[in-house]
């Protein structure tokens, strides 16, 4: 989605054609390999959450972090990305990010702590923000104005089948463990791709005249980043830490920070400085209900996609390829409805996107009544048709979305509003994992003991029983039982054992300890159930919620009126 607003913002700012390069095809190789780095990080961790976790320890909120740092540090870069490239050249700037990726990714695959990886997927973040919006600005260097169309037209289906294949390769190289890497070789893949983009890039990759009359708003940087963090931070930990007075209180202060920053970019316009974003664009009802729209839409569909796949692999006990495997049925999804969305839009307008999010309705009421029918024996391919209407629908709105937030747009705003946007799309993802990913986290626990007495506890009875355990040592086992899971299912921690899980411990014999296991693990596998349901209900709300901010959008793209 970064690639379709840097494709609108470069064409409508497009200056004086480019001279051909005699490299330009290699030039063109190296920019896509970069943004398949970027594309590939962005999702990869939805497959290999459960087996960093597995390896690293942690708690759910490390989980969370893990995919929000990400995301978070790429939204606060972007806000700077491009004018770097416009200040100090494009080439170098990518070739920059290139070196930074790829440095952050082997420091993502030697982590040691869920900490140590967190911190170097916000490094990861950073640098990805300098790197991919240079991309298209390099891309209309490289070619001719008669080529331009070719160009461009490799990167929907490079974009289209990273999407795909991506987080299948990453189940894959998790389940293959190469030399015991496991989800290491997830991080570890990007140094070849990125040593040939770094090489091929400076080889073939134009080095053009910067532009240096305009001062890099640093401080304006700093608020819109602190602003971000503490909307952020308190709604990942304060499910973990019991919510705090300061949670609220950060929550609170990130107001007050962004409107600060709001301020200081007004007068920063007024004094004749450069503003980090041209706040005029707000005056704009249709802008405005874009932005919103933005938000709404990638926090619904980013925060699905994660806790689906948690849902398959913590609760089901999928493999990361077979979780990964019946994911891609949204993928798919998700590349027909792109072509179909780019095909119709000079022709269907704002209706393209009723449309799509009617299909998307239509395929999370559908996963919503796959889960109530099959329960934890749930399948694959009885997730595979409901996905695949939900890809559908999105892929339909990824395309002609931008360009009909903008198409009110002054020309001499068009490229602070893409820059808004783009931060805002991936803060709206990060929104998604921290609200979303809460509410998942924390509904998984709240119906442990009914789940436990309603299923696990009657086949646990029948299994002790045929053990030969007295019934009065049964109800005792089984109260111990219930208690350990309950206080398991409720804890930040899945790997810390509560007092209640060491005297049921106690209690159990290695005749009982197959069925206390696996009464356990039935109940967990309902509770996950019970949370993805709840998650998959909230996301058709969200749905509905953006259907009604699409009738304030324009009805036509930019260029169309």
């Amino acid at each position: 989605m970064t690639a379709t607003l840097e494709l609108t913002r470069d064409l409508e700012l497009a200056a004086a054609p480019a001279e051909t390069a005699p490299r330009r095809w290699l030039g063109l190789f190296a920019v896509l390999a970069a943004m398949i780095m970027n594309l590939l990080d962005s999702t990869v961790v939805n497959v290999a959450a459960p087996s960093i976790r597995q390896e690293l320890g942690g708690t759910y909120a490390n989980l969370q972090w893990i995919a929000a740092g990400y995301t978070l540090a790429l939204a606060v870069g972007l806000l700077t990305g491009g004018r770097l490239g416009d200040m100090f050249g494009r080439k170098r700037m990518l070739l920059i990010g290139v070196v930074g990726f790829v440095l952050a990714s082997l420091a993502c695959a030697a982590a040691v702590s869920p900490e140590t990886l967190i911190a170097a997927r916000v490094i990861q973040g950073l640098f990805g923000a300098v790197m991919i919006p240079q991309s298209f600005g390099l891309v209309r260097d490289l070619f001719p104005p008669q080529e331009m169309g070719k160009a461009f037209a490799a990167f929907g289906p490079v974009i289209g089948l990273s999407t795909i294949i991506g987080p299948v390769v990453a189940g894959m190289l998790i389940d293959a463990d190469v030399a015991g890497t496991g989800w290491r070789m997830i991080f570890a893949i990007n140094l070849p791709v990125g040593a040939f983009a770094l090489i091929a890039g400076y080889r073939a990759l134009p080095a053009r005249a910067t532009v240096r009359a305009a001062r890099l708003d640093l401080r304006g940087a700093v608020l819109g980043g602190v602003g971000m963090m503490l909307l952020v931070y308190p709604l990942v930990q304060g499910r973990e830490l019991g919510w705090p007075a300061w949670s609220v209180g950060m929550l609170a202060a990130s107001i007050l920070v962004l409107a600060v920053f709001a301020a200081y970019q007004i007068r920063r316009r007024r004094s004749g400085g450069t503003p980090l974003v041209e706040l005029s664009v707000f005056r704009q009802r249709s802008y405005t209900s874009g932005v919103v729209f933005v938000i709404v839409f990638f926090g619904a569909i980013v925060g699905i996609s994660l806790t689906v796949g948690l849902f398959l692999q913590l609760g089901l006990g999928y493999t990361p390829v077979r979780a990964s495997l019946t994911m891609s049925a949204w993928a798919v999804g998700a590349f027909l409805g792109s072509g179909f969305g780019g095909a119709m839009m000079a022709k269907l307008g704002r209706t393209i996107l009723h449309i799509g999010l009617t299909l998307m309705a239509i395929g999370t009421g559908g996963l919503y009544l796959v889960f109530e029918r099959y329960g934890t024996g749930i399948g694959g391919w009885d997730l595979a048709a409901p996905l695949a209407v939900f890809g559908v629908g999105m892929g339909m709105i990824f395309v002609p979305l931008f360009d009909i937030i903008m198409a009110g747009v002054e020309d001499h705003e068009v490229g602070s509003a893409s820059g808004i946007l783009e931060s805002l799309q991936q803060l709206g993802a990060t929104l998604g994992v921290a609200v979303i990913g809460t509410i998942f986290f924390g509904a998984i626990g709240t119906q442990a003991q009914h789940n436990f007495d309603t299923s696990a506890a009657p086949a646990l009875r029948v299994e002790l029983s045929g053990a030969g355990v007295p019934v009065r040592n049964q109800n005792q086992l089984i109260d111990a039982v219930r208690a350990c899971v309950s206080d398991r299912e409720k804890g930040t921690d899945p790997d810390a054992a509560p007092a209640s899980c060491v005297y049921a411990g106690q209690l159990a014999t290695p005749a009982t300890g197959t069925a206390i296991a696996a009464a356990s693990l039935d109940t967990r596998k309902r509770d996950s159930l019970d949370a993805v349901q709840r998650v998959t209900a909230l996301a058709l709300v969200l749905t509905g919620i953006a259907f009604v901010l699409g009738f304030l959008l324009p009805k036509r793209a930019r260029g169309q009126h």
